[in-house]
């Protein structure tokens, strides 16, 4: 006779629960509760409000295509309602998947909390999507953008200083906005960046002549009751609308064509030439704060010059008595 499994099944369970456990929940308590696990779990507030926003365009999607069940009486087919919902109203992709991501927590927690017995997302998968090219400033486009702000303001001197901080270091904005004076470690030439999107503080190196843009900066920027390193004209600290604002101002000035010009490309352009300049995954790793390898393999793969200087020798026409 076969030994008994320990572990009791989904159904064994629902033995055990207790009346409560087992009770129907509606969409408005679930999302609640699912909040306030966020929040004790300690997310960082723009994760939260992102599960917020998606999870109620999920519930008026539901409404739209006549579901108001309980959330244990959606299943693997009403998900896919969904989806062929969303298609219709002609999202992308790249949308339907953020918002499947967050269903996908959500019902995860409910399935650890056991307000349901079965997962729908278990069997529903992300939409297929093309990954395309990583968009990052070239040379000229730098010198352009750079030739923008006006030197002869407080606000231009402080713009040049963060974007010039943006492209040597590839922080977030999100960092960006956290960075604070007592930051900058001027002996140990690295800043000390806090308020990151992993909970993970780390330490960017900088090189001479960012500390001498650093130096010059702060010169004028002077002493206020703020701490943060960027200010605006009122001495409060700059948002990260407020530098993603000023990105898109100088590359409407510049009227620099073919590439987003935002705080985000800064941190590809980055990646990019640290790649070419012969920056490894690890230390690439380590300075942009990634928690996994995926996004730096896309750095290599897209921005080294050794499979280009390679497929010069491994060549299939190499030797090749064709050609016009």
């Amino acid at each position: 006779m076969a030994r008994r499994t320990n572990e009791l099944t989904i159904e064994e369970l629902t033995v055990i629960q207790s009346p409560k456990a087992r009770k129907s929940v509606d969409f408005k308590s679930a999302l609640e509760s699912f909040v306030d696990d966020c929040e004790i779990r300690n997310l960082r507030p723009q994760t939260i409000q992102y599960y917020r926003n998606e999870l109620s365009v999920f519930y008026k999607t539901l409404k739209e295509i006549g579901i108001d069940s309980p959330m244990d009486e959606i299943f693997k087919d009403t998900l896919k309602d969904v989806i062929i919902h969303m298609k219709k109203k002609g999202l992308q992709t790249v949308t339907i998947n953020t918002r499947l991501r967050a269903i996908r927590a959500f019902f995860n927690f409910l399935q650890r909390e056991r307000y349901i017995k079965h997962n729908p997302m278990n069997e529903v998968k992300l939409l297929k999507d093309r990954k395309k090219v990583v968009e990052t400033f070239t040379n000229k486009q730098l010198e352009m953008l750079f030739k923008q702000p006006n030197l002869r303001s407080f606000v231009g001197v402080r713009d040049y200083t963060f974007m010039m901080l943006l492209l040597e270091t590839g922080i977030r904005v999100s960092e960006l906005e956290g960075v604070c004076v007592q930051d900058i470690l001027w002996n140990e030439s690295r800043i000390h960046i806090r308020k990151t999107k992993t909970y993970r503080e780390r330490l960017v190196p900088i090189q001479n002549k960012m500390k001498q843009q650093l130096q010059k900066y702060l010169q004028i920027r002077g002493t206020t009751e703020s701490d943060a390193l960027f200010l605006t004209l009122d001495d409060t600290p700059m948002s990260k609308r407020q530098f993603q604002n000023r990105v898109t101002y100088y590359g409407k000035q510049a009227d620099l064509k073919g590439v987003r010009c935002s705080c985000h490309t800064f941190r590809h352009t980055f990646a990019k030439y640290s790649v070419k300049n012969g920056a490894g995954i690890f230390e690439l790793q380590q300075i942009l704060g990634h928690t996994s390898m995926e996004m730096v393999r896309t750095y290599v793969n897209l921005f080294s010059d050794d499979v280009m200087e390679k497929h010069k020798a491994f060549s299939p026409l190499n030797g090749l008595e064709i050609g016009i």
